[in-house]
Order: structure tokens, then C-alpha cells, then sequence
């Protein structure tokens, strides 16, 4: 079966689209086979600085025929219908229909055949199509071509579309098409500078090979892992270790399609500012690695960066400007750091008063005095010092108005901790300036230190109930402020530390410290309560647990520990895995239901204590029994915290409840019988709500 060959040749495509891009090409090639008919055995897209790439494998060489059926008019109908319906389908007269017989009467069928296509004549008609309606997030329009002003928006200016189809055994053929007065062909270019000369190719296999000739590596997968590989190797030589940094790694893979990895340096003096600043420096300023001492890991004065060309100099000069630069930009942040050293955390603030956090909220300044306040009542509930935890609030936000975050905002919080120990702060308030931001992600650390939780907690419970108070919760994917990024980093945060505190207290201790009163303060703890509930189903649902547990959990009511939430939900999912779980909900549900309907049909409850006098049968007794000792057992359990004991006391319970259902009928004839079996059910249903809602808990 035939294969397809796509490329599309440009200007330099931005690192950071390329990804998306080469996705997104495979994707509307696919979708637009497929939804002609043509199924492909598999298709890959690669994308370099100047090209976007994509092969598909095994299409069907044409489109399969289609018949179809299409309904006409009645028999009898009106002469415009009938014409319009002859016109519709190609028919020549109703000779050529079909008679379809109908409880409504009798209709005209058309039978329309639809012979296919050949592939090549579709593929020339959807690849233009895609190449115009490309979805770049930026892209340009430039000069005539032909004397006619250009009409295509793509990226970066594009120079010629390599497009071949045919069988691997034989010449393909050029897919015949143009967009914008590029015709599509079978020539491509390699690198600009090493082999820009003029390639013809014919399929994938060929094509590949002879840019990689070229000096192209196509794939850029490939190309990441022989930058790492070669990065690691060249410090290793001299003693040093790799800085690994995935995300610039992504980014210079981007920039090359021919690596070539060069060491550089700079002066020794430049390490006296924090290793962090000189990497965002050399990173963000010349996208280079930097290594460290491979004995002491400390940051070397030496780092590695990816040329795209192999230099006759064997790269000195290209070694030469990037140490000019990555020179000159470390003296600046070595200043910067220098003079941030000369003022003291606390003489920034008053600026705050003039940056608005939020024109609802307040200032930075106000922000700052309610999270003070709410750290100050969050540290004894976790241990913290109060002074210290204070005045770890007090400083916390304060490097946000200082030379090196304002040039290197990444590293806000760190530089707060290093300003802070030079100025004598204690440990643990210099570490909270870095840690309140954590963790920011699923990834990310989670702070230990009791000072950090406390302040960290009352950041993150600023931010929500702020942000709820003013009715900006997120919405659908929208979520400007990273409101669940906080919640989530709440829920770790307790969870991790396990922590004991009762998150409405202390979200309404928060609302009480805003100036802007919500139309129903009442009414916000338990509706931010919910947000945290959802959010704890999220990160269940990631770990792999089972979410619906925590409906289960919450449907009890009054409960905002999180921490207990969480041990209730790990202990119900383990009893449910056993036997004696599995088949103690499926009585509860089956109790559920038979109650439901009963009650729906009678209108009314069955709430109250079942008559013992009224029992009849053994299983009646035995049941009732079970469940009085079980609820007290469990409850006890419960109040103890003793989740584990809770769910053996319900495991009691199986047998009673599978022995009920097989002897007892609960709809007996004698209504008073009957009322009296209902009960008993209702009995089962408010046993199990010792521990959870098994109505909640999916089978």
C-alpha cells in the first residue's frame, strides 16, 4: 500500500511551537484520510528548526465506493417534489427508484452509487486545505510571488512543500498541488550553512536518511537524546557533572538541526552570586547548560552550549561570543544581587502600598497584613512558632520588589531565603520566604517546616477565599488566578504533614480579615469546603485511587478535616476490596433500592425503630440484632479514629444482611409486616452511614 511523504519547508519555526505543530499536522492529515475513507496503518511527524515533517504509512491507493440510499417524496406527491428529488440523486426518471413501504405510506428510494477516488487526487485536494488553514498561534503573510501580493499565513515564510505518494516498490508520484504559488515536489534542502544545496527525494526511508547526509537530524527526539548524551560525556572529561534542565533541553533541540556541543567559561568571581541566578542567567540569555563539580556538586565556572554548526576553528569563535555574552550578562546579575544586599526585606514593603494585589482585594501591602494574621492563628495548629511564623509572613513577599526577581522572576521565594539569612533571619523564616509558594505542582516539594506549612497554608487560603469572596471561582478550563493549583497544594500540604485543622474555621477567620464582604458570607466556608472536595477526587483520580470514595466520605456532612477525610476514604477503598465489602454494598444497595421504591410508591419514610415483636422469622432477629451491636461497634471505632476497626465492625454485618435477603420476603402481605421489614432496611442503610454513604460508592 501506498505511503505519503509531507514536507513543509520554512524559515525558522520558533522552539516553542514546533512540538504543537508537528502534532497538529498529523492530526489534520489523519482526521482528513480517515474521514475520506482512507484508513492509514500508522503516521509520525517530526519537526527542525526550517521544516515540519510527517509520513504516513499504508494508504489504501483509492477510496473504497460508496452506495447509499437516499428517501424521497410519497408515491403520489406533488410534481415540484418529485423533480427536485430526480435532481437531487442524478436519476433520470422515478423508473430508476425503489418503492419502500412504510406504516406512513409508500416512499421513492434512490439507490446512489459513488465510485472512489484515487488517493493521490484526494490527498491534492485536502493537503492545500490544511496548509491554509493551519492553526499556528502566530503567524505572517509576506511579499508577491509572481507579481501577486502573497495570500498564505504561515509561521515564518515558507519555501517549498516536498509531497511524494506511491508503493515502496515502485517511483512515487508527486502529489500534484500548490499553495500560494509554491508547486509541491519532490525537492527539499539541508542544513543552511553545511549542505544547503538542493535533495531530491522520493519516500520517507530515502528521505530521512539523505537529510541526516545533509547534516539534519530529522527527529527531534533524537536529536534531545544525542545533545544530552554528548553534554554529559563533555563534562564528565573535565571532572564535571551535567545541570540537568528538561525544559531547555526541549527548547535547544528546537534551535539546531545539527548539534554540536562546545564547552565555554566564565570567571571565578561570578560564583559569589547564588548558583540559581547564574543559571537563569546563561540559561535564559544564551539557552546554555551549565555543570558542577563532580566532587563537590557545587556550580562550576564552566557551561555547555549547543552550536548548530561544526566550525573549521573547531568552534573557538563561537566558544569566544557566547562567553562574551554570558560575561556581561553575570556582571549585571552579580550587580543586581549586590545592590539588593544593601536594603533589608522589610524597607521594600512600603512600597506594596502603591501595587495593587487586586482592584476588589486590596493591595499587596493589605495582602501581606491578612496573611500575617492568619499565619499567626495557623502556626499552633501545626506546631509553628508564632514570632517566627509572623515574621516569616511579615518578609515572605518582600523579594518580590528586588533587582535579580525582577530580571529572573523564576526565582522568586529563593531569593527572599537568600536575602533573609544574610540579613540574620532565622533558618526557618528564611526558609518559609521560599517555601509559602509550595508546592506549585503535582511534582513539586512539599514544605516540612512547621513555620513554612503555617505561612504556606495562609497564602494559599488568602488566595481562595479572597478570590471567592469577589465570585472569580474558575470556570470550566478558565482558571486565571491557579485557584486549584491552591487548593490542591492545601490538600498536600495537610495531607503530607498530617495535619489536624479544620479548614471551615479557618476560612472563615480568612473572610473575617477581608475589607470586601460577599452577599452570603455564610454560605462561603462550606461552598469553598465542596471546591476542596472536588479537588481531593482530582488528585485521587490521578494516584489511581477511587474518587467516588470521597462522595461516599463527604455525603455525611460536617466533616472539613481533610486530613481524617483522606485515612476515612484509604480505609473504605480497602474494605471494599475484600469479599466481605463488595458484598456488604451490594446488600446495602440493594436495601437502597427496595427503599427507594417503597417509598416513592408509598409517599413516605420509613424512618424510626422497627417493632421486635413484629418479627417473624429468625433472619429478622439476627439481622436487627447484628446491627445494633455493629452501629455501636463502628461508631465507637469511628470516634476513636480507628478507620480500619470501623470497616471489620460493618464486615459483621454480610452475613445477617445475605441471609435476610435470601429467606425473608419484604413485601409481606400483612402491611404492618411489611412496614416493619422496611425499617429493618432503613436500619441497614444508617449502619453503614457510620463510615460512609454506600449510596455514593459507584459498584
Amino acid at each position: 500500500m501506498p505511503d505519503l511523504l509531507l514536507e513543509l519547508f520554512s524559515e525558522e519555526i520558533p522552539a516553542r511551537m514546533q512540538a504543537k505543530a508537528a502534532d497538529d499536522l498529523r492530526r489534520m492529515v489523519t482526521d482528513k484520510l480517515v474521514a475520506e475513507g482512507l484508513v492509514y496503518d500508522g503516521a509520525k511527524a517530526f519537526a527542525t528548526p526550517r521544516r515540519l515533517a510527517l509520513t504516513v504509512h499504508g494508504i489504501p491507493a483509492r477510496q473504497p465506493d460508496l452506495k447509499t440510499e437516499r428517501r424521497g417524496p410519497k408515491m403520489g406527491a406533488p410534481d415540484a417534489a418529485v423533480q427536485g428529488f430526480l435532481k437531487a440523486t442524478g436519476l433520470n426518471s422515478l423508473d430508476e427508484a425503489k418503492i419502500q413501504r412504510d406504516p406512513k405510506g409508500d416512499f421513492y428510494i434512490a439507490l446512489i452509487e459513488k465510485p472512489g477516488r484515487d488517493a493521490i487526487d484526494v490527498l491534492a485536494e485536502i493537503l492545500p486545505v490544511i496548509i491554509r488553514t493551519f492553526p499556528w498561534p502566530k503567524s505572517m503573510r509576506w511579499g508577491a510571488r509572481s507579481g501577486k501580493p502573497g495570500s498564505l499565513n504561515w509561521v515564518r515564510p515558507l519555501h517549498a512543500i516536498t509531497a511524494t505518494f506511491g508503493p515502496e516498490t515502485e517511483q512515487p508520484d508527486v502529489v500534484p498541488f500548490s499553495v500560494d504559488g509554491i508547486e509541491a515536489g519532490q525537492t527539499t534542502y539541508g542544513h543552511r550553512f553545511m549542505a544547503p544545496a538542493a535533495i531530491s527525494v522520493r519516500r520517507f526511508e530515502d528521505y530521512e536518511a539523505k537529510l541526516l547526509d545533509a547534516k539534519v537530524v530529522l527527529d527531534p527526539e533524537r536529536r534531545k537524546d544525542a545533545i544530552l548524551t554528548d553534554a554529559k560525556q563533555l563534562a564528565f572529561a573535565q571532572g564535571f557533572e551535567l545541570v540537568e534542565d528538561q525544559n531547555l533541553l526541549d527548547e535547544v533541540a528546537g534551535l539546531v538541526e545539527w548539534p554540536v556541543l562546545l564547552m565555554g567559561s566564565f570567571e571565578p568571581e561570578f560564583l559569589a552570586t547564588p548558583a540559581e541566578v547564574i543559571r537563569a542567567t546563561i540559561r535564559n540569555n544564551q539557552k546554555c547548560f551549565v555543570v558542577s563539580d563532580a566532587k563537590t556538586g557545587k556550580l562550576a565556572n564552566k557551561f555547555i552550549l549547543v552550536a548548530n554548526i561544526e566550525a573549521t576553528d573547531g568552534g573557538k569563535t563561537i566558544i569566544a561570543g557566547n562567553e562574551r555574552v554570558i560575561r556581561a550578562r553575570l556582571s549585571d546579575a552579580k550587580f543586581f544581587y549586590e545592590t539588593d544586599l544593601k536594603t533589608k526585606l522589610e524597607d521594600r514593603l512600603p512600597k506594596f502600598e502603591q501595587i495593587v494585589f487586586h482592584e476588589k482585594l486590596g493591595t499587596q501591602a493589605a495582602r501581606i497584613k491578612r496573611i500575617e494574621r492568619l499565619a499567626a492563628e495557623i502556626a499552633p495548629l501545626v506546631g509553628a512558632d508564632v514570632a517566627k511564623t509572623t515574621r516569616a509572613a511579615h518578609l515572605a513577599k518582600a523579594d518580590l520588589l528586588t533587582e535579580v526577581v525582577g530580571e529572573f522572576p523564576e526565582v522568586q521565594g529563593l531569593m527572599g531565603k537568600y536575602y533573609a539569612l544574610a540579613q540574620g533571619e532565622d533558618a526557618s523564616v528564611a526558609a518559609a520566604c521560599e517555601e509559602h509558594y509550595k508546592p506549585q505542582g503535582p511534582a513539586d516539594r512539599v514544605p516540612t517546616d512547621p513555620v513554612s506549612v503555617a505561612v504556606a497554608l495562609a497564602d494559599k487560603l488568602d488566595t481562595l477565599v479572597g478570590f471567592w469572596a469577589i465570585d472569580e471561582k474558575p470556570t470550566g478550563s478558565k482558571d486565571p488566578y491557579a485557584l486549584r493549583r491552591a487548593a490542591l497544594g492545601v490538600i498536600r500540604l495537610i495531607a503530607e504533614n498530617a495535619l489536624r485543622l479544620s479548614l471551615m474555621k479557618v476560612a472563615a477567620s480568612a473572610l473575617a480579615g477581608l475589607s470586601v464582604k460577599p452577599a452570603d458570607a455564610q454560605k462561603l466556608p462550606s461552598d469553598l469546603l465542596a471546591f476542596f472536595a472536588d479537588r481531593l477526587k482530582v488528585q485521587l483520580r490521578e494516584q489511581g485511587a477511587r474518587h467516588d470514595l470521597v462522595d461516599a466520605v463527604f455525603a455525611l456532612g460536617g466533616q472539613d478535616d481533610l486530613l481524617m477525610i483522606v485515612r476515612r476514604v484509604e480505609a473504605l477503598g480497602k474494605f471494599l476490596e475484600s469479599d466481605d465489602g463488595k458484598n456488604l454494598l451490594a446488600g446495602t444497595k440493594r436495601a437502597s433500592n427496595i427503599l427507594s421504591i417503597e417509598e416513592k410508591k408509598d409517599k413516605r419514610t420509613f424512618d424510626g425503630a422497627p417493632d421486635a415483636a413484629l418479627y417473624g422469622l429468625g433472619e429478622e432477629k439476627a439481622l436487627a440484632k447484628a446491627i445494633g451491636e455493629v452501629q455501636a461497634e463502628a461508631s465507637a471505632a469511628v470516634a476513636k479514629e480507628d478507620f480500619a476497626a470501623a470497616m471489620s465492625a460493618m464486615a459483621k454485618l454480610r452475613p445477617p444482611v445475605d441471609a435476610f435477603f435470601e429467606k425473608v420476603r419484604v413485601n409481606d402481605d400483612d402491611p404492618k409486616v411489611r412496614e416493619n421489614r422496611l425499617k429493618l432496611l432503613n436500619e441497614i442503610r444508617s449502619a453503614t452511614r457510620a463510615v460512609a454513604d454506600f449510596s455514593k460508592i459507584q459498584d
